[in-house]
């Protein structure tokens, strides 16, 4: 190997700064035999030449556009290789990734706005889901209120990946189920029975569509439908007296499964 002393060189350290790669990677570089330099030192210390320092600059490119390290080895070695398909080919991955980037990018764009608003339908939208009666001011006072609460993230991740016909899908299964309810009462259902507490249950997998219902959290859900004016209205709406009807076969279907109502908890 030529001496130090037969030309100019440059220390691994100074390779390192010029090219901006690490020491190491110029050592395992060297290791495997990809990039060598062509100097020593007396001391026995490495110097790269400016025909090493070019070699290294096409290294680092090629590593930059995403070959391997066999493949650029190939590249920079081997006469016949096909340079141009080799960065063809890359281009096209590098494309593939960008495309997946750029659905990631957008379904992060989604799952920010579910978080801050809820639905992502517009106002339009949400009347012909949800119905003429439908307020779009109820979903910001629902974030307002329960934007801080576990229940509003998994709502949100919901909400995230739903268009309008996931919603009406939604939709039609909460109406179905409040017109049995509605029909249940005028046909004298009582609590407790196998028919109350079916439509209890349908109650919390109609509902998982939002989040996940446990049966202390209907309980909770079931005060609410008698005690907030906004949902008593809407379900003595349907038929008088379903509120506190609705919630008597919830408070039914809980105490058999061994939960007392009266002490229900959010959980």
């Amino acid at each position: 190997m030529p001496d130090a002393s037969d030309a100019d060189g440059l220390t691994v350290g100074q390779v390192s700064a010029r090219l901006d790669v690490t020491v190491r990677a110029l050592h395992h570089w060297d290791e495997i035999g990809l990039a060598r330099p062509s100097l020593r030192t007396a001391a026995g210390y490495r110097l790269y030449t400016a025909g090493d320092l070019e070699r290294l600059h096409r290294i680092v490119v090629y590593r930059e556009v995403g070959l391997g390290l066999d493949r650029i080895r190939a590249v920079l070695d081997d006469s016949t290789a096909d340079v141009p398909g080799a960065l063809r080919a890359q281009r096209s991955q590098v494309a593939e990734r960008i495309d997946r980037l750029q659905r990631l990018s957008a379904g992060l764009d989604r799952m920010i706005d579910a978080h801050e608003r809820g639905l992502l339908l517009t106002v339009e939208q949400q009347a012909e889901v949800f119905g003429p009666r439908w307020d779009p001011e109820w979903t910001a006072q629902a974030r307002q209120r329960y934007g801080d609460t576990t229940q509003w993230r998994q709502y949100a991740e919901r909400s995230a990946s739903r268009g309008p016909e996931e919603w009406q899908a939604i939709a039609d299964a909460m109406a179905g189920l409040e017109r049995a309810l509605g029909d249940a009462l005028d046909a004298g259902v009582t609590p407790g029975s196998p028919e109350a507490d079916h439509l209890v249950e349908r109650h919390r997998e109609v509902f998982a569509s939002y989040f996940p219902l446990t049966r202390q959290m209907q309980v909770c859900l079931g005060r609410m439908f008698v005690e907030d004016p906004g949902f008593a209205a809407h379900y003595d709406g349907i038929r008088p007296g379903l509120a506190v009807w609705f919630r008597r076969i919830i408070d039914a279907s809980a105490r058999a499964h061994g939960i007392e109502p009266d002490t229900a908890t959010w959980q």
